[in-house]
């Protein structure tokens, strides 16, 4: 059986990573998920450096990323992830309560997958996490270039 790839969660809102991971855990997503919470966290996962929590030997399915963010703000990781030949096609959807069309804009410049605004009510967060869990985790084909196993480059 295939390895399932993680989600990383970048998320710096204690509430917002509570009610993220109950979303997912109730959409029966089987794949584990990583919480950052900071970009610093976040490149340190995927580019396993410092302080990278085991596991970090695989790259995520999908990265969740809040945009404000505390130490390196979410558009920086994003720029990062990009530039990197390993990192570069790893789907990264923006998940933030920005609704700045800077914001926006700059992160589909930088190569982002998806962007969404979180939304408000309770229901309709759930009903947001389990759409992108369920289509980013599940049924979203990766790029054949995206490499397994960082340590033996295997697929994953």
């Amino acid at each position: 059986m295939p390895h399932l790839r993680p989600v990383l969660l970048v998320e710096d809102s204690p509430n917002d990573i509570e009610l993220t991971l109950e979303a997912l855990e109730r959409s029966r997503l089987a794949n584990p998920v990583v919480v950052a919470r900071d970009g610093v966290e976040a490149l340190d996962y995927l580019f396993r450096r410092g302080n990278a929590p085991s596991g970090a030997q695989h790259l995520p399915a999908v990265v969740l990323l809040d945009i404000k963010l505390p130490r390196v703000d979410g558009l920086e990781v994003l720029e990062r992830i990009r530039r990197e030949p390993r990192t570069q096609h790893v789907p990264v959807v923006i998940l933030t309560s920005s609704r700045e069309e800077q914001d926006l804009i700059r992160s589909y410049n930088l190569g982002v997958n998806a962007f969404v605004v979180k939304p408000v009510g309770h229901r309709e967060f759930f009903e947001a996490i389990h759409d992108i869990g369920a289509f980013w985790a599940v049924l979203n084909e990766p790029h054949p270039g995206l490499p397994g196993d960082v340590e033996s480059g295997g697929d994953a």
